[in-house]
């Protein structure tokens, strides 16, 4: 019994340490691909490109290539983490070998990634941007909608991430389950929602489509990012009428769960006018 509890208090502890991490990493990557381009272009912090340089000169420049292989190895490194451990023959494989802290080595190693490509990231400031709006008035209304845009598709990540079942996504909940003898909470879930889950890895593609193109300035390093991230994301998934059908369904059940309640005090209140009427 000794043991069983121990090693229940050591897989919630990695669960517990996993979820912080990954926190820690979202925060930073939003101030790495959202926050702190606008705030750059806000204040002028730092010189994002260098428009008199043509293009024909800058891209013969060592340092502006070395940079864009930098980034692209860092890019590469980031999509295989996430194809090779979520393709099913090595999932499999780290299910047997991890059990119940599969999503959770997943995640881990998701954030760590992420952190290894934010720390070494290189700005290529040696290089015209795509585009830039430095004209007032703007160049200050401009980066003041971009930073609002940004907030907004973020908070509609977070909400979208709790609607999804963020403790499974973490990995909280399988290890919750394991501590308590349930099983896998996937299994529980109905055929038509591990289908959905199956084709949808990134339920947030539009919104973070919007923050990693919408800014201020485009800069030839955030197009390699914004482009292959976007590209990423939709070859990841592929939808189909089954899960559209699935998902339709499962809207009008939470409308109506969210309307149930109130239609229901509705009526529990007219039957009590009626009984003290009577």
């Amino acid at each position: 019994m000794a043991s069983v509890t121990a090693r229940n208090w050591a897989l919630c502890a990695v669960a517990v340490f996993n979820v912080l991490f990954v926190f820690i990493s979202g925060a930073d990557f939003i101030r790495f691909v959202s926050f702190r381009p606008i705030y750059h272009n806000i204040t002028g912090e730092t010189m994002l490109c260098q428009d008199s340089i043509p293009w024909s000169v800058a891209l013969k420049n060592s340092s502006v290539l070395w940079s864009l292989v930098v980034d692209l190895s860092l890019l590469a490194l980031f999509t295989a983490q996430h194809s090779l451990l979520a393709w099913f023959p090595v999932k499999q494989a780290l299910q047997s070998m991890l059990g119940a802290l599969n999503r959770t080595a997943y995640c881990f190693t998701t954030a760590l990634v992420l952190q290894i490509l934010m720390r070494y990231w290189q700005p290529v400031t040696g290089a015209p941007c795509l585009w830039s709006v430095r004209h007032t008035p703007w160049s200050i209304w401009f980066p003041l909608l971009c930073f609002a845009l940004h907030f907004l598709c973020w908070a509609i990540i977070c909400s979208i991430l709790v609607i999804f079942d963020y403790p499974e996504l973490l990995g909280i909940k399988q290890v919750y389950y394991e501590c308590l003898g349930l099983g896998d909470p996937l299994s529980e879930k109905p055929p038509p929602a591990r289908r959905l889950l199956s084709h949808l890895r990134h339920p947030v593609c539009l919104e973070l489509a919007v923050i990693l193109w919408l800014l201020p300035a485009l800069s030839l390093d955030r197009l390699l990012l914004a482009g292959t991230l976007s590209a990423y994301m939709a070859l990841a998934h592929s939808l189909d009428k089954q899960d559209l059908a699935y998902l339709c369904a499962e809207l009008k059940v939470k409308v109506r769960l969210f309307a149930e309640p109130q239609g229901g005090s509705v009526e529990q209140n007219g039957s009590n006018h009626k009984e003290k009427g009577s």
